[in-house]
């Protein structure tokens, strides 16, 4: 009994040095799941690693006491499920343990994965901020370029100017505009000087949209000055109503009455003196007699009428419109013609030329030949009257019989005609042909067009001016008509040593 006690006291001491002293057979596979080894063949304590254990671990109980037989049998029964309990201690040991170490491994990757965002975010605003440093040194040199800019004085020539350059101002330039196309054009050396002298010259407001006549590589303020003056102002065009395109004279004064090609060359001319250049009279007459339409800008609605005038020098009669027109003068005869035809085609148009006809029944062509009519015979006042005639007339099959239609091919005009001037057979003296004349015989003004397109109602066919103040007077009876002759005639209208010429 004692000694087993004391093998039990032994085996007792051996497993709490093992408790506390242990090496994890485990790890090393020799672990068999039931028991641990009491014994170890290999001597060396170098192989055991000491286990660290806190100065507040429990201590191990103190061995029992002395038992009888029944106690020596609670002992052994003790000594054989000791074993177990240490199994049972160490696998509860070992949970908390493995326990730890997976929360621990689950704390390190995401430290980890944080750690890894924040460099990412440190490197992302490095970028940024790199970005911005970049976009703040080249706002700081561009300000600085500019401030240097503004500081120094514009570029500007030195003078004297060069060659004349023809300059346009459109419609609603304003002075930046006009000094980007005197830099264009190469009149001044730099929009900023130019709007630095503009805006000293209070005459600069007055500047009308046209073409202008300015020296090239011109000092800024003398380009200034010269478009503000009246001289440099080229291609400004008047077209007085009711005038043809070639030159007549007045059958009792002999002055000549200038036509449109004329006027054109006047206003073409640029320079002075022996460098002057124009367009002439003659060049202009032989451009306008072109078979090329387009080149000349005649529209389509005109087209098949201008092919079929007999007369090329007269095939663009009418289609040039009175008014004030800006051309450019430095172009070919035909591209000046080209501009002021286009031009004038827009302006007929504007009226509502195309969409007229539902009651006259004439074509827009057709349209413009009555209105050069109602120009040319027609006050103001009684010019829808007059292109009721003219409706009324064509309606009827009758002779339209007027006498600006005779003067027309005439080099020596008046007012009354001759019956031997009457008697000539032209492709426009309607006292010789019935209908309209093949062309316009004039250019009409707007206000004549309007009148041919919606002419006032009525019945006449007749119209006579009877006197000196242009007082006319509307018939649809031929004897009134006569009787109105007569008193024209009385009043001093028409000479009486020639015919009436019965409108």
């Amino acid at each position: 009994m004692t000694d087993r006690w004391a093998r039990a006291e032994e085996l007792f001491r051996q497993r709490e040095a093992d408790r506390r002293y242990r090496r994890d057979d485990r790890a090393w596979g020799e672990y068999d799941g039931d028991e641990y080894d009491r014994y170890d063949d290999y001597d060396d304590d170098t192989t055991v690693i000491p286990r660290y254990v806190d100065d507040e671990e429990e201590e191990p109980p103190a061995p029992p006491p002395p038992a009888s037989r029944r106690g020596g049998q609670r002992a052994r029964t003790t000594q054989a499920e000791a074993p177990r309990r240490s199994k049972r201690e160490q696998s509860k040991r070992a949970q908390p343990e493995r326990s730890g170490r997976s929360q621990r491994g689950k704390r390190s990757r995401v430290a980890s994965r944080k750690a890894a965002e924040r460099k990412k975010r440190r490197r992302n605003l490095w970028f940024v901020a790199g970005v911005f440093v970049l976009l703040f040194t080249g706002a700081l040199v561009f300000a600085g370029m500019k401030l240097i800019g503004g500081l120094a004085p514009p570029k500007d020539y030195a003078g004297p100017g060069g060659p004349l350059v023809v300059v346009q101002v459109h419609p609603g330039d304003t002075s930046q505009q006009i000094a980007s196309t005197m830099v264009d054009r190469g009149v001044v050396a730099s929009t900023g000087a130019f709007f630095q002298a503009a805006v000293r010259n209070s005459n600069m407001s007055t500047v009308q949209p046209g073409f202008y006549a300015i020296p090239s590589q011109s000092p800024a303020a003398e380009a200034v000055s010269a478009l503000v003056s009246k001289s440099s102002r080229v291609g400004n065009l008047v077209v007085s109503e009711g005038r043809l395109l070639h030159d007549q004279h007045d059958m009792s004064t002999g002055g000549r009455y200038d036509g449109i090609y004329r006027k054109i060359a006047e206003a073409s001319c640029i320079g002075t003196g022996a460098n002057q250049k124009c367009v002439t009279y003659e060049q202009l007459d032989a451009a306008g007699a072109s078979l090329d339409l387009a080149a000349l800008g005649v529209p389509a609605w005109a087209t098949q009428g201008v092919k079929d005038c007999p007369d090329r020098t007269r095939q663009l009669e009418g289609l040039i419109a009175a008014g004030t027109w800006d051309f450019d003068p430095s172009g070919t005869p035909e591209q000046i013609l080209r501009q002021l035809v286009t031009a004038s085609a827009q302006s007929y148009e504007s009226t509502g030329l195309l969409q007229s006809g539902a009651d006259t029944k004439l074509t827009p062509y057709q349209t413009l030949i009555a209105a050069s009519l109602v120009e040319r015979e027609a006050k103001p006042q009684d010019m829808g009257k007059v292109a009721r005639v003219i409706v009324n007339r064509l309606r009827a099959d009758q002779m339209l019989q007027f006498d600006s239609t005779v003067n027309y091919t005439l080099d020596r005009t008046e007012v009354a005609t001759t019956d031997a001037d009457r008697a000539q057979e032209t492709a426009w003296n309607t006292y010789a042909m019935r209908g309209l004349p093949k062309t316009p015989i004039a250019a009409p003004s707007l206000n004549a067009l309007r009148a041919m397109e919606n002419p006032e109602a009525g019945p006449w066919l007749y119209f006579v001016t009877v006197d000196k103040q242009g007082t006319t007077l509307f018939t649809d009876d031929y004897q009134e008509h006569l009787r109105l002759i007569a008193r024209a005639q009385r009043s001093g209208i028409l000479d009486s040593s020639k015919d009436s010429g019965g409108r």
